[in-house]
């Protein structure tokens, strides 16, 4: 069990990173060449790196492959939401509610096995 929550951490962190490497450039360096965007994006995900990829190695002890990757995206959805709602001033959409219904019905499904179903 420590190593499912040392994931989830690891994960998290790792997932603010990604949001800002794939998407702080479209507000912030819109005027720039998109090399740039490509260079700075590229040196925020150097550190998107180094907590996902030993995240995934504690993880996928304690998960299968397929659970490990359905807990990486409802990571990344909750981390997803907040940054493009409070950074990048999105406006807040049912659609990600809906998004993340669908979400947990991965959720289940892939995890279903380990809680007793079939």
């Amino acid at each position: 069990m420590r190593e499912i929550g040392l994931t989830i951490l690891l994960l998290s962190i790792s997932n603010v990173f990604m949001a800002f490497a794939w998407y702080s450039h479209l507000k912030d360096l819109s005027s720039k060449p998109w090399i740039v965007a490509v260079i700075v994006s590229w040196g925020i995900a150097f550190f998107e790196y180094i907590f996902q990829v030993p995240a995934n190695r504690i993880g996928y002890g304690a998960l299968s492959l397929g659970q490990l990757k359905i807990l990486q995206e409802v990571i990344t959805l909750s981390v997803f939401v907040p940054f493009a709602f409070f950074y990048m001033k999105e406006p807040l959409k049912l659609d990600y509610l809906w998004a993340g219904l669908c979400i947990l019905g991965a959720v289940y499904f892939i995890f279903r096995s380990k809680w007793g179903g079939a």
